[in-house]
């Protein structure tokens, strides 16, 4: 009878994929449960299940067929991660999902905690939108779902909120001077311990990420808060993984967070390259209750996301051996879908 750990991974895109992978690397099995039958992370799982994420036969199965189960995405309905809760660890908490699935109870939540965000306000009805002057110009964002760029509309006067028709719930944040816009991935493992990485500078093109890279270029004031704001967060949510936290950084070099990522994110992925203890391995030891690793970083590196039909060219690119070319093998090419990336080191 194996004793090799099986951790189970909810979401089978190109997070999972690197996953799957990390996981491999330290000899420990994956099994994916995906609603999508050509998820590319079956390309690289040990066993994948086929499911929609309320079938209760498939998730109770996934469950037992796992020892450890977290998720790629994290937008999964709480419930059905509290059903699988009750019969294997789910990391992170599923609880956490609750409060970053909804952009207004995770700004109270980082507010709450002395940690600043830019000024918003919860807009449920029409008469949400009086007294709403201080926060235009702003961006009006959808409290649920919704990712790069997806369900955000930008409003720079009142007349542009004349005709908004509120079917759902939407909060209205400020629009700052953005300098620019910088990331904080962090592991934390299950007996507290934190791996933190450096931050990382972001550039977004039609508000998908477009580049990556370290070191960010940025003040030594930022990075410490950065760090340190990161770091009371996923204290703060008793947080088991890698998370990765967004910020903005305004003309007059405030640092505000954006939002909280509770999972490896995109644009950590040049950790795998840059670092001894990628963003991806560092979640599979903290989830699996493995040794802590503190990452050290050996290079600095630029990240490159391949989107939509670039990515033909990358696939006969010839490369330096300071390029790694990484093709996440989605079987249909669509305009801004992510499709693989580029690393350099320095």
């Amino acid at each position: 009878m194996s004793t090799k750990i099986t951790l189970g991974i909810i979401g089978g895109g190109q997070l999972g994929s690197m996953l799957c992978q990390a996981a491999k690397k330290l000899d420990i099995k994956t099994i994916i449960l995906c609603d999508d039958k050509e998820a590319p992370a079956s390309n690289f799982s040990d066993d994948f299940i086929y499911s929609k994420y309320d079938d209760e036969t498939n998730l109770i199965d996934f469950a037992n067929r796992s020892d450890f189960i977290t998720f790629e995405f994290e937008n999964i309905p709480v419930n059905t991660l509290k059903k699988i809760q009750k019969i294997k660890p789910v990391y992170p908490d599923p609880e956490i999902n609750s409060i970053v699935q909804n952009r207004f109870k995770e700004k109270n939540f980082i507010n709450q905690h002395k940690v600043k965000t830019t000024n918003f306000k919860l807009i449920k009805s029409k008469n949400d939108l009086n007294e709403i002057d201080q926060l235009i110009p702003g961006i009006l964002k959808t409290t649920t779902l919704g990712y790069d760029g997806k369900g955000q509309f930008v409003i720079n006067s009142l007349n542009d909120l004349k005709n908004l028709k509120i079917d759902c719930e939407y909060i209205l944040e400020k629009k700052i001077n953005l300098k620019k816009e910088i990331s904080n991935i962090l592991t934390r493992y299950q007996d507290g311990k934190i791996a933190i990485y450096e931050p990382i500078e972001n550039i977004h093109k039609d508000q998908i990420l477009d580049q990556s890279k370290i070191p960010a270029d940025t003040t030594d004031l930022i990075i410490d808060e950065a760090k340190k704001t990161s770091i009371v967060l996923a204290e703060k949510l008793k947080f088991i993984g890698t998370m990765c936290v967004e910020y903005f950084i305004d003309e007059q070099d405030n640092l505000l967070v954006n939002e909280i990522a509770p999972r490896v994110h995109n644009s950590g992925h040049l950790t795998i390259n840059a670092y001894d203890v990628s963003q991806f391995e560092g979640h599979i030891r903290a989830v699996c209750n493995l040794e802590y690793k503190n990452p050290r970083k050996n290079f600095d590196a630029t990240m490159k996301n391949i989107i939509g039909a670039e990515i033909d060219n990358y696939r006969s690119m010839n490369l330096t051996d300071k390029q790694f070319f990484f093709d996440y093998l989605k079987k249909e090419t669509k305009p801004k879908r992510k499709m693989g990336h580029l690393t350099t080191i320095n």
